[in-house]
């Protein structure tokens, strides 16, 4: 890996090592079925995403709070609610998933997780689900991962590129996948791998196109794949008060 992928990495590595020195308490909570929330049954579920930057999209809207944000998705339909954790090249923040997690809908908490102590993390902020991205673990910290995402009653939304990758999610079990259409290391984007990986997902698992959705035409493009659900962010990202973009994708989404 290089690159941007790399420079997250770096700053990871660096943030769980002081994260291993605290104590995570252990939150009673009753997690949302991330499964059923976002199965397909006539229209394609939308995941609404909550990130303040990003590295291929610069500086977005702040306007409203993390919590405001996620209930004007939950207004609009918005089956999911995506948070960014990673401060320095997201401005995101565990603390912006307890937000969240208030207004009822599933959670997912959207770090690059490369140890099991942000699964503790996860778990303290009463998050529903976790993405766990295949290309960042080797095989063994892969499975370990999924399996102690399971022992919190956490679901690992497990994110990959490639039809490699997508074997490695299904051989560790993985129910709800993502596969993501931008290279986490150039962040060019790559439509056509992105829907052949789709594809592939077996209907006994949930599948999900990530990244690149601006418009309702692209929403319904997306409608017509194999795709159980997508991930909208930057779109509603820009928009200071994204309630009717998301509607109108959301018009959009019948197959």
């Amino acid at each position: 890996m290089s690159g941007v992928l790399e420079r997250i990495l770096a700053s990871k590595r660096a943030e769980v090592e002081a994260m291993r020195r605290q104590n995570y308490p252990f939150v009673l909570r009753e997690p949302l079925d991330v499964v059923a929330a976002l199965r397909r049954q006539n229209e394609l579920a939308l995941i609404a995403e909550v990130k303040r930057k990003s590295p291929s999209a610069g500086p977005l809207s702040t306007v409203l709070s993390p919590r405001e944000r996620a209930e004007a998705y939950a207004e609009a339909g918005a089956a999911m609610v995506s948070v960014l954790c990673d401060r320095p090249f997201f401005d995101g923040s565990w603390d912006h998933v307890r937000e969240a997690r208030s207004i009822g809908l599933p959670i997912l908490a959207k770090e690059f997780v490369i140890d099991p102590v942000q699964i503790a993390m996860a778990r303290s902020t009463a998050a529903d689900a976790l993405l766990v991205i295949v290309r960042i673990l080797p095989k063994d910290a892969l499975r370990e991962i999924v399996r102690e995402c399971h022992s919190c009653r956490i679901e690992p939304f497990v994110e990959v590129t490639d039809e490699e990758e997508l074997a490695r999610a299904l051989d560790v079990g993985a129910r709800v996948i993502g596969v993501n259409a931008r290279d986490l290391d150039t962040l060019a984007m790559d439509a056509e791998r992105s829907k052949r990986v789709l594809d592939r997902i077996p209907g006994s698992c949930v599948a999900v196109h990530l990244s690149g959705l601006r418009t309702p035409e692209d929403v319904a493009e997306i409608a017509k794949s194999r795709a159980d659900a997508a991930l909208v962010g930057e779109a509603l990202m820009r928009e200071d008060h994204p309630g009717n973009l998301l509607k109108r994708m959301l018009a959009r989404a019948q197959k």
